[in-house]
């Protein structure tokens, strides 16, 4: 990194400078917290002319900008950081695309008003009694590839069932599911990629169409409100508050919590999933005590998680470990690197599911916008967990595989995950070819 010679860059004369920083690619996309440990310890706040973004790197840092929200705003959390160039821009313009802001990208006070109307579906009772149906539907997945005895855990299981929750949570009938992925897979790229011109064609395509046909599936639920989930709660909701609660924003709402709830937790399954497989020792130790398997989920989130940095937009000059951001900068808040911090962690390269303090991780964000969702992440994670840990505890990874990445700033989750193992081993005789 280097200070001197950026001046002409328009930031602050004692910001470093990192030139190097690239979080589309290279170390970034295999171990963002490793490949920022230096500047946590050296240079924690640094500015990236490459994104045009300052990066934030450290624990009690990020921690105090999800705090100020006076400050720092969540407004652009969802924009492409990539810019839409002309003939994208006109695609959406073709699909009258018009999505308001959700949860996640909104400021105080509507935020908080919001977030209040909307959560009691996710409160940890109401989501604990989704267990039976999460856990039976796990199974199911798992039925199919046990006998096998070797299988791909993303694309046969995690990219699978956390589609069908998401959905069912939402209100959403089945046939949604494929088209639910797709545009998971297009957002991630659109927003915290670097698309070509054409990949950003067809992603704006791709929003435009799934915005048309959640403007559908809204309607189709606005005529049937006594259909369970979160949607036609939100809509109820709405007819008592409209104010709070709006037809954009459910259509909003639809696009943008189906497609979180999906992605984010798909790839948080697979990463605890080949966390575990790299850490055998521990893993071994869950297949013996299930009842570790609670905060071998935090560690796991902790260690790899499947969001590592959010984006705020700097509304008011402030400083932050000493470097002044200006009013209008953006601001990169690399929350892996958070987790990784040794002022709050001890040896947190250290993979430990008897951590004390693991939950105090970010894999879920802080403060005002800490994940509605993250109690139905949680019981996602541990139900894979307990039911791949007690039919298939001596799996293990296929040997010599690479594991490939989405190359963005934000997201991560392996692109596959191989494993084998014996199936007459199986503890289960019905599991047994």
């Amino acid at each position: 990194m280097t200070t001197g010679s950026d001046h002409a860059l328009n930031i602050p004369a004692q910001c470093p400078v990192s030139h190097e920083f690239n979080p589309f690619g290279g170390s970034y996309q295999e171990d963002p917290a490793g490949s920022l440990r230096k500047a946590r310890h050296e240079q924690p706040v640094f500015y990236s002319p490459l994104l045009d973004y300052y990066v934030v790197t450290r624990y009690a840092d990020i921690k105090a900008i999800f705090r100020d929200t006076t400050s720092f705003s969540a407004a652009l959390t969802l924009e492409p950081i990539t810019p839409l160039r002309e003939p994208a821009i006109q695609k959406l313009v073709e699909h009258q695309f018009d999505l308001g802001p959700f949860l996640v990208n909104e400021d105080e006070p509507i935020h908080m008003r919001r977030r209040r109307a909307l959560a009691e579906p996710l409160s940890p009772a109401n989501v604990r009694a989704w267990d039976p149906y999460i856990r039976d539907l796990v199974t199911s997945y798992i039925d199919k590839f046990v006998k096998k005895g070797h299988a791909d855990l993303v694309a046969e299981l995690m990219w699978e069932f956390p589609a069908t929750v998401a959905l069912k949570f939402m209100g959403v009938p089945d046939t949604e599911i494929e088209q639910a992925r797709q545009f998971a897979v297009g957002q991630i790229m659109f927003g915290f990629g670097r698309p070509t011109e054409e990949e950003q064609i067809a992603g704006c395509d791709g929003m435009g169409r799934y915005f048309n046909h959640a403007k559908n599936l809204v309607a189709k639920l606005k005529e049937n409100t006594d259909v369970d989930g979160w949607v036609p709660f939100a809509i109820r909701a709405s007819q008592q508050d409209p104010d709070t609660i709006d037809d954009r924003f459910l259509v909003s709402m639809m696009m943008s919590g189906t497609s979180a709830a999906h992605e984010t937790t798909s790839n948080a399954g697979a990463n605890a999933l080949l966390t575990l497989m790299r850490n055998r020792g521990m893993w071994d130790e869950i297949c013996e005590e299930p009842s570790l398997i609670p905060n071998a989920v935090e560690e796991c989130l902790r260690y790899s998680a499947s969001v590592v940095a959010w984006r705020r937009l700097c509304v008011k000059s402030t400083s932050i470990a000493g470097v002044e951001i200006p009013e209008g900068a953006k601001v990169l808040v690399v929350t892996a690197s958070g987790s990784f911090d040794d002022e709050i962690f001890d040896e947190p390269e250290r993979f430990d599911i008897h951590r004390s303090n693991a939950k105090q991780h970010f894999a879920f964000g802080f403060g005002t916008h800490t994940c509605l969702g993250a109690p139905l992440a949680r019981l996602e994670m541990k139900i894979v967990l307990e039911e791949m840990s007690r039919r298939l505890p001596h799996i293990r990874l296929v040997p010599d595989q690479e594991f490939e990445y989405l190359p963005n700033t934000s997201f991560r989750g392996p692109q596959n995950l191989f494993v084998e193992w014996d199936p007459a081993d199986n503890p289960l005789p019905s599991d047994r070819p």
